[in-house]
C-alpha cells in the first residue's frame, strides 16, 4: 500500500519537470533580465558597451510608453468583438444541431469544426488573399482604420468557432432526455426548450468557452503578425506580444521586451483570474 501512495506523484512527475524548464525557468530569467539595461561607454574611439543593473528603469519605460498603450486598446478592441461573436456564434450553432430534425448534421458539425484544425498562420494567408484588393473576388476597404479592427478578429473566430461550438454540443448531448420529452408533454417548443432548458443547463460549458476566447485575445499575435506585410493599417507595434516581439528580435532591446513581457503576464494573469471568478459566480 504505501508504494501505491507515492504512484500518483510518479506519473505526474514529467509534467512538473517539464513545467519548471519551460515555463517556470524562463520566467525567471525574463525578470532577471528586466532589471538590466546595456550601456555604452567609453570615447567616440573606443566605444563599447556592458550590461549593468538599472532598477525599475525598464519598468518606469513600460508604463510611460504610449505605443504599449495603444496596443493594449487595440487588443482590447479586437477580444470584445471576439470573444462574442466566438462565444454566441458557438452557442447558436450548437443549438440549431442538437434539434432532433436537423438534416445533415454530422456534415455541418464537421464543416464547423474543420477551420480550427487550419493552423493559425494558415487560415491568416488564405483571408489575407481575400482581403488584399488585387486578390480579392468581393472587393472592399478591409484594412482601413476601423475595418482592420472586424478583418483581424473574422480570421480569429473564424478559426475558434468550431471549437468552442464542439463544447457545447457536447454538454448539449449529455442532457438526459428525460428533460425534453416532460417540456415536449407540456407543449414546450424548440425555440422555448432551447432558451429554458438547454442554455441554462450548459451555462458551465459557456463559461468555460467564454475563459477560453478571453484567453486567446490575450495572445492575440498570429493574425495581425501574418497581414501586417499587406496592409500599412497594422503596425509591427499593433499588439502587446508584436511589441514585445519588435523590441526582442528587431530592435535587439531584450532587456526592455524583457520587463515589458513581466508585466503583460501580471495584467493577463489578473484579467485571467477575475474572468474565472466572474464566469464562476455567473454560473452560479
Amino acid at each position: 500500500m504505501r508504494r501505491g501512495k507515492g504512484l500518483p506523484y510518479f506519473l505526474v512527475l514529467p509534467a512538473v519537470l517539464l513545467f519548471l524548464l519551460f515555463v517556470v525557468a524562463p520566467g525567471i530569467y525574463a525578470l532577471v533580465l528586466s532589471f538590466q539595461a546595456r550601456k555604452v561607454s567609453g570615447g567616440l574611439l573606443a566605444a563599447g558597451s556592458k550590461v549593468v543593473f538599472v532598477g525599475l528603469d525598464n519598468y518606469r519605460d513600460v508604463f510611460e510608453d504610449p505605443e504599449l498603450l495603444g496596443s493594449v486598446l487595440r487588443m482590447l478592441v479586437v477580444g470584445v468583438v471576439t470573444v462574442t461573436v466566438t462565444v454566441g456564434l458557438a452557442l447558436l450553432f450548437a443549438l440549431l444541431l442538437d434539434v432532433p430534425r436537423t438534416r445533415l448534421a454530422k456534415f455541418s458539425r464537421l464543416a464547423i469544426f474543420l477551420p480550427y484544425a487550419v493552423p493559425g498562420v494558415i487560415a491568416t494567408l488564405l483571408w489575407g488573399f481575400i482581403y488584399l484588393p488585387a486578390t480579392s473576388p468581393i472587393g472592399g476597404d478591409f484594412f482601413g482604420s476601423v475595418s482592420v479592427f472586424f478583418s483581424v478578429s473574422n480570421v480569429a473566430v473564424w478559426g475558434a468557432v468550431g471549437f468552442n461550438m464542439i463544447v457545447i454540443f457536447t454538454a448539449l448531448r449529455s442532457i438526459p432526455p428525460e428533460v425534453y420529452e416532460a417540456a415536449r408533454l407540456d407543449g414546450c417548443t424548440e425555440v422555448g426548450m432551447a432558451l429554458r432548458i438547454k442554455v441554462p443547463l450548459v451555462r458551465p460549458a459557456i463559461a468555460m468557452c467564454s475563459l477560453f476566447s478571453v484567453l486567446a485575445a490575450l495572445q492575440l499575435f498570429n493574425e495581425p503578425f501574418t497581414l501586417r506585410p499587406l496592409s500599412n493599417a497594422i503596425s509591427s507595434e499593433w499588439t502587446p506580444l508584436m511589441k514585445i516581439y519588435k523590441d526582442a528580435f528587431v530592435d535587439s532591446d531584450v532587456y526592455s521586451a524583457a520587463a515589458t513581457s513581466i508585466v503583460f503576464t501580471v495584467a493577463a494573469l489578473v484579467v485571467s483570474f477575475v474572468a474565472a471568478k466572474t464566469v464562476q459566480r455567473g454560473t452560479r
